[in-house]
């Protein structure tokens, strides 16, 4: 089956992952807000870039990222955060340094 084009970021944009790890307490639902709050914020200034924010819930793949406290961020496959909920601010400081890379 060939590649769907529609699920590629188009040429010249720029894809960003977001992945909340997290059992699904309030504390990781309250970091996906923040997430989604961020990039959001960080999109309007970079409206070339996509993003997708993806929710990790099985405790195996936890330790694939190094995480050892929930709720844990990881943007572009690197754990930024963990047993913490940052602001939407220190998050789109770490989504341009992602960008950037």
């Amino acid at each position: 089956m060939p590649d769907d084009p529609a699920l590629k970021p188009k040429e010249g944009l720029s894809m960003v992952t977001i992945k909340i790890l997290g059992s699904g307490c309030s504390n990781c639902l309250r970091l996906e807000r923040h997430a989604a709050q961020a990039a959001e914020a960080w999109q309007s200034t970079h409206p070339q870039a996509q993003f997708a924010i993806e929710k990790v819930t099985e405790v195996e793949r936890f330790l694939d990222y190094g995480l050892l406290a929930t709720p844990g961020l990881v943007i572009n496959e690197k754990l930024v955060s963990s047993g913490k909920i940052p602001a939407p601010a220190n998050i789109v400081e770490w989504l341009e340094q992602a960008n950037a890379a």
